[in-house]
């Protein structure tokens, strides 16, 4: 074995305590001592060969993953973090970090833990100073705990994504989810109408050993919920860790982290994180064309292009937004630095409110923001519900929104105008200042409102230059 790979200590760790065991628990499995475990951990002491396979054995562990490269990780995921605009006046090498990542793995993991812990703080200021700023204390918002703790994250997750890509390579050998379900849990799937199922898609039956689906799921929801089901059987312990490092104001806002975080696992079983991040290079992020590769719905193909950015691994980064036609938000995930306001309506110049018109279509659009900043926009509508004539269906628009910079890399920007067509929009009335706006539905804080006694303006709001 390399030098190099016998240093393990962070890697050990994390398994150790994503195992709830002590360093003393352990040593007794592993017959060493509780100060040898920690000597260990803290990089101090090699990992000989003759323990690595005592360890993988002992806790049935993969050697590959144990005696590769954990530091490169940690070292991609500490450079991605010195990337913030907080750190942009400190001269930061990458050497510095490499010897950081190396040298003192628990300041680092410290390191990264206190910047996870600070963006989730820094999106809880903005909710609360947005409660006051609306006249009133809100409650406790579950939703937002939610999504704060994912966009602290930038909607990544990379253990969910390794142990997913494990789990996908067996089911493939099982000849798909169905089959493994039947070999390795004793659960066959059976389809049920819709009256027999009662109002669920999809139910685990302990009693009967089966998992029972809709009959009328599509295919790639027939699919996803296959996988759903793998992922509470099979990733739960995977999912508790990412749960541990969060901090939520309400306990229904970490039961939607935990289910988002289960949905996370189930898409990164159907669409493998090295497998889909290829193919969406070699489709130019076509998201139709990589929903049929990988029997996904376009919508589940685009939310899983918002994930690709494991560090040292990055694909484009995305913003996405669903929204029904009463302008509603359903899901928000920011990975591309869009300020999409977080409170109130957005711009209705957006074509993400205007799709509806054209059902399943492609629209896309270069929009740009009172600050200059141009982002380039993939909008399309999908339909929620399942088949069969009379049955309950709902209309959603999703947007795939890329900064400036990656737009050439879509096969999207090619046909369409150059960036300089860009439509002017605003994050929302409130906060946007463009005076000749005549889609403005309030005016903006902060400015005087001109009187209209003898002068009316062609906008709705006229508001003074100063």
């Amino acid at each position: 074995m390399a030098q190099d790979s016998k240093y393990i200590g962070p890697r050990l760790r994390r398994i150790r305590r994503d195992l709830g065991l002590t360093q003393a628990n352990m040593a007794a499995d592993l017959d060493i001592s509780p100060s040898y475990v920690a000597l260990l951990e803290r990089n101090q002491r090699p990992l000989t060969a003759d323990l690595l396979i005592r360890l993988a054995q002992t806790y049935d562990l993969d050697i590959a993953r144990l005696a590769g490269d954990g530091g490169a990780e940690q070292q991609s995921r500490l450079s991605a973090v010195l990337k913030d605009p907080i750190f942009a006046d400190i001269d930061l090498p990458p050497m510095e970090a490499a010897d950081v990542a190396a040298n003192y793995p628990g300041f680092a993991e410290a390191l990264l833990r206190l910047h996870t812990a600070w963006r989730e703080e820094q999106l809880a200021l903005a909710d609360r100073n947005a409660e006051r700023e609306g006249g009133g204390v809100e409650p406790a918002d579950p939703v937002a705990d939610s999504r704060r703790f994912l966009a602290a994250r930038r909607n990544c997750f990379p253990a969910l994504d390794d142990a997913a890509e494990r789990l996908a390579a067996t089911i493939a050998e099982a000849d798909g989810l169905s089959g493994y379900l039947r070999a390795r849990h004793g659960l066959r799937v059976r389809r049920l109408p819709s009256d027999v199922m009662m109002g669920a898609i999809r139910r685990l039956n302990h009693h009967g050993r089966e998992v029972q689906l809709d009959d009328q799921l599509d295919s790639a929801s027939q699919s996803f919920q296959l996988a759903l089901q793998v992922a509470y059987l099979e990733l739960r312990a995977e999912i508790d860790a990412q749960l541990r490092d969060g901090h939520f104001a309400t306990d229904n806002g970490k039961r939607l982290t935990h289910r988002a975080l289960a949905s996370y696992a189930a898409a990164a079983i159907l669409m493998p994180y090295t497998a889909f991040a290829r193919a969406a290079d070699q489709r130019h992020y076509d998201v139709e064309a990589l929903g049929r590769q990988f029997g996904a719905s376009f919508e589940q193909a685009a939310h899983r292009l918002t994930t690709l950015q494991k560090p040292g691994h990055e694909r484009v980064p995305f913003f996405f937004l669903r929204v029904d036609q009463a302008g509603n938000v359903s899901k928000r995930l920011d990975g591309a630095g869009f300020p999409f306001a977080r409170h109130g309506g957005g711009c209705p110049l957006w074509t993400v409110h205007q799709v509806f018109r054209t059902p399943r279509q492609i629209v896309t659009q270069w929009i740009e923001l009172p600050d200059g900043q141009r982002f380039f926009s993939v909008a399309r509508t999908v339909t929620q519900g399942i088949g069969g004539f009379g049955s309950p269906r709902a209309e959603r628009a999703i947007a795939l929104v890329c900064a400036e910079e990656h737009a050439a890399r879509l096969v999207y920007a090619r046909a369409g105008p150059a960036a300089e067509a860009a439509t002017p929009i605003g994050i929302s009335c409130r906060l946007c200042h463009r005076a000749e706006c005549t889609a403005r539905a309030a005016p903006p804080i902060g400015r005087d409102m001109l009187p209209d006694d003898y002068r009316r303006t062609s906008t709705p709001f006229g508001f003074s230059e100063g």
